[in-house]
């Protein structure tokens, strides 16, 4: 049997050119479907999926009416002496055709598993949209990318009906392996069918098997490679050098990037939200400033705004006299212009990337390849990973992937940088460890700093002025001594940590009815009209009782009796009933912290125990929904940098 072999040219020829030109143009359609938040997306993506869910004939069908002699585009062709049909170029339009949509909803599948927020990463590093694509999204969606190229390469070399009605069966010439295997079976010739058939299955699973074998000899060869340099899979915290004196991360500024004097960030927006309308006004200068509020509240998305991944609906954002936006002049600054560096709650390190690679991302491109070595060195010293620059971040513990992400948003040399919660995935060791790298870098970082956290004590130590906001509002701003200790409404109270709360009423001008305790409360401060509530926080909470415990006045003192307690290592918290027994254990009116020494010393002495709600304790608080509760005025200079 003399058996010509033309047809397993053509096809492979066809089908690896169709796959490429498929590869292409499915990954920009799924690239800009990605990102498509406009009307009719259903429609267009049900379009470029068509081909799919469509028998071939009927696609070779409208490639023939396009392309043929009285078609649009044939018409136009021929203009040129240039004719498609029946031609090998047919069979390649045809092939591309049906293999396009397996491409494109194969990599739209792969980009929608990517974690939005190292995209949100790459641009606040500068990175252009373009980069973003070919450096972030095609690596990390690479596993679904081989496999829409295996299945449009099997589509497209097994194509048959598009094929043979827009190139027909010419032997030498459009006759690929599936017509031949038609035509084959047609004539009676069965041998000869089973032999191409043979080969269809024999390139098909040869180009299947030499992919997989290939994506999984990658990791291997990469852990015997570090195995064999002595290097652990991962490293354990407790073997880094807490223990020596911690290093600032440096901030090299540059003749293109210079920080004018003073620093300010100045921020007016407005955004309509699902829950509730964002409207801030807030000015801040290089100190560190905490933004803190319940979950949902608008913190994180305040950020985002000014990075700029989220638009305002109105308002304007002013970092150091620059507008990054404003809505009344059509301002609205790119990304990778806003001189940004952000923190992520997630760390939103590069998996594809090393450490070294991770923190050089954001650098300058005009930089000679030393310089990059020189800048990325220091930041790894800054943060105490030296030595690990060549390691993956799945290779490092979380605490040293956090000093990763903080060492790269600093090698940028932003104007500003945006901490999202930075500590809240470490455990407490760690988060002790790297809140002190935090503050010892921020007071060498010469931008401004805005700090998103749900801890109290956290953003207390970090940040020396604080807003507090709530379902989008704020409802307190200043030093953070003042908010803690003079917070004038119930919710700015919650917020930053009492627990101890009653109804109150007005009794007199110096004293107060507080109807959920049963008492009645002397109090120095000046009684606002709007009165609401009394509270008192469970630290400050005074036994009279004890042994060497000093009482300043023997005013608003009750007598006390022990609900029940709960221990931490350290304290103990006790819930209290107030002037009668409690009757359950949720019959209780305070809480109270105490040192377990204290509660040792109240254990020997017999209940009713003897507890001072101080008058200088009481904090008086209006409604958080009172009008005047939203009145903001932007913070000064004097107040934010501590001036009195």
């Amino acid at each position: 049997m003399n058996l010509d072999f033309s047809p397993v040219w053509i096809s492979l020829k066809t089908a690896a050119l169709a796959t490429v030109i498929a590869f292409f143009l499915g990954a920009i359609a799924a690239r800009a479907m990605f990102r498509y938040r406009g009307k009719g997306k259903s429609l267009i993506d049900g379009i470029l999926t068509a081909p799919l869910v469509l028998p071939a004939t009927v696609v070779g069908f409208f490639l023939l009416l396009l392309l043929g002699k009285y078609g649009p585009i044939g018409r136009l062709l021929r203009l040129f002496d240039i004719n498609v049909v029946f031609t090998w170029y047919a069979a390649v339009i045809a092939a591309t055709v049906v293999a396009f949509p397996l491409m494109y909803k194969t990599a739209l599948g792969a980009f929608q598993q990517i974690d939005t927020n190292l995209l949100a990463s790459a641009r606040t590093l500068g990175a252009t949209e373009w980069r973003v694509f070919w450096r972030i999204l095609v690596p990390l969606a690479r596993p679904g990318l081989i496999s829409g190229v295996l299945l449009s390469f099997a589509r497209a070399l097994g194509e048959f009906g598009a094929t043979l009605m827009l190139a027909g069966s010419i032997p030498g010439r459009t006759q690929t392996i599936p017509i031949a295997i038609f035509f084959a079976a047609e004539s009676g010739d069965t041998q000869e069918a089973m032999l191409w058939v043979g080969m269809m299955l024999t390139l098909s699973l040869s180009i299947v098997v030499g992919v997989n074998y290939w994506n999984d000899r990658r990791p291997h060869q990469r852990r015997k490679k570090r195995a064999k340099e002595g290097y652990l899979t991962l490293v354990d915290e407790s073997l880094l050098p807490w223990d020596h004196p911690l290093t600032p991360l440096t901030w090299e500024s540059s003749s293109t990037n210079i920080l004018p004097n003073p620093i300010e960030l100045i921020v007016d927006i407005q955004k309509k939200l699902p829950e509730f309308t964002l409207d801030v006004s807030f000015s801040s200068n290089q100190l560190p400033l905490g933004l803190l509020g319940s979950s949902g509240a608008g913190k994180s998305f305040i950020l985002r705004c000014i990075a700029g991944l989220e638009t305002p609906d109105e308002g304007c954002i002013i970092l150091n006299g620059r507008v990054l936006f404003d809505s009344r002049r059509g301002i609205n600054l790119p990304i990778r212009e806003r001189r940004v560096g952000f923190l992520f709650q997630n760390y939103a390190l590069f998996p594809h990337l090393t450490v070294a690679q991770n923190i050089a991302f954001g650098l300058p491109k005009t930089l000679s390849p030393l310089a990059i070595r020189q800048r990325v060195e220091k930041q790894l010293i800054g943060v105490q990973l030296q030595g690990l620059g060549d390691r993956y971040p799945q290779e490092l513990s979380g605490g040293q992937q956090q000093r990763v992400a903080l060492a790269r948003a600093i090698a940028s040399e932003p104007d500003i940088l945006l901490l999202d919660e930075p500590f809240s995935a470490l455990d407490t060791y760690l988060r002790d460890q790297l809140e002190k790298l935090l503050r010892l870098s921020l007071t060498h970082f010469p931008g401004a700093t805005l700090f998103v956290s749900h801890n109290l004590e956290e953003a207390y130590r970090i940040c020396p002025n604080l807003l507090i906001l709530d379902e989008g509002q704020i409802i307190a701003h200043g030093p953070k001594q003042d908010i803690f200790d003079f917070p004038q409404y119930f919710r700015v109270a919650q917020l930053t940590g009492c627990k101890n709360f009653s109804r109150a009423l007005i009794h007199s001008e110096n004293t107060i009815t507080a109807l959920d305790w049963g008492c009645t409360l002397r109090v120095y401060e000046p009684i606002p009209e709007s009165l609401a509530h009394v509270g008192i926080r469970a630290h400050h909470l005074i036994f009279t009782g004890l042994k060497g415990e000093q009482t300043r006045s023997y005013e608003n003192i009750f007598p006390a009796w022990l609900t029940t307690a709960s221990e931490t290592q350290h304290r103990m918290t006790l819930y209290l009933k107030l002037n009668s027994a409690p009757t359950s254990p949720f019959d209780y009116h305070l809480q109270v912290e105490v040192f377990k020494n204290t509660w040792n010393a109240l254990q020997k002495l017999p209940q009713p125990w003897q507890i001072q709600l101080h008058p200088t304790r009481l904090l008086l608080l209006q409604n958080a929904n009172s009008p005047m509760c939203f009145e903001y005025k932007p913070i000064s200079p004097s107040i934010m940098s501590g001036e009195q």
